[in-house]
């Protein structure tokens, strides 16, 4: 092939490119895209005309509307407040009618108030000791008094000395009431 044909050749395949281009974008059944706005529009540039296309009725009032009907807001996520305590149940009601034409409340009697319990012990167990007739554990009351007894003693007068542990004793009053355990204090 000689330089000439080649040439030739050449200013074919570009004249048909290009005549190609001009087919494809003449086509109706593909829209052409607009032109992209350039970022920075410069002085001299008319901006485009808007779409005559028709945009769907929007109701702005409506968004407005539902604004209006809500009260201030009572919430506060930062703030901490205790659930309230759920109502009573209610109590069961005889169709018997009381005085005035109330009817009268029955329910679960109640148990009678017992007695007071006993004052706590004011002992303090300090230790325990062996000796040859057997285990001692050693108190000290609230004056600072050192007092000694063995299972089964009365200590101090006013406790009754159950049993003697490792690290406990166990003291009650003298009818019984009252038990306790008393740990050992080191002091």
């Amino acid at each position: 092939m000689t330089t000439k044909t080649s040439r030739q050749l050449l200013v074919l395949a570009a004249v048909l490119a290009g005549l190609i281009v001009v087919v494809i974008a003449r086509r109706p059944d593909v829209p052409a895209t607009p032109a992209a706005a350039p970022s920075n529009p410069t002085r001299g540039t008319v901006p485009a005309a808007p779409d005559p296309t028709p945009v769907a009725d929007v109701k702005l009032e409506l968004l407005t509307h539902g604004q209006a009907e809500l009260g201030p807001s009572t919430r506060n996520p930062f703030q901490f407040k205790l659930k309230p305590a759920p109502p009573a149940p209610p109590r069961p009601t005889t169709g018997v009618p009381g005085r005035g034409g109330t009817p009268v409340v029955v329910g679960p009697p109640l148990p009678p108030p017992g007695p007071a319990p006993p004052p706590p012990i004011a002992l303090k167990f300090i230790g325990v000791l062996s000796t040859a007739q057997g285990r001692l554990a050693v108190f000290r009351d609230s004056g600072g008094d050192i007092v000694n007894g063995k299972e089964g003693d009365i200590i101090d007068g006013r406790y009754r000395l159950l049993k003697i542990g490792v690290e406990s004793a166990d003291l009650a009053y003298p009818d019984g009431r009252g038990r306790q355990t008393i740990r050992l204090s080191g002091q």
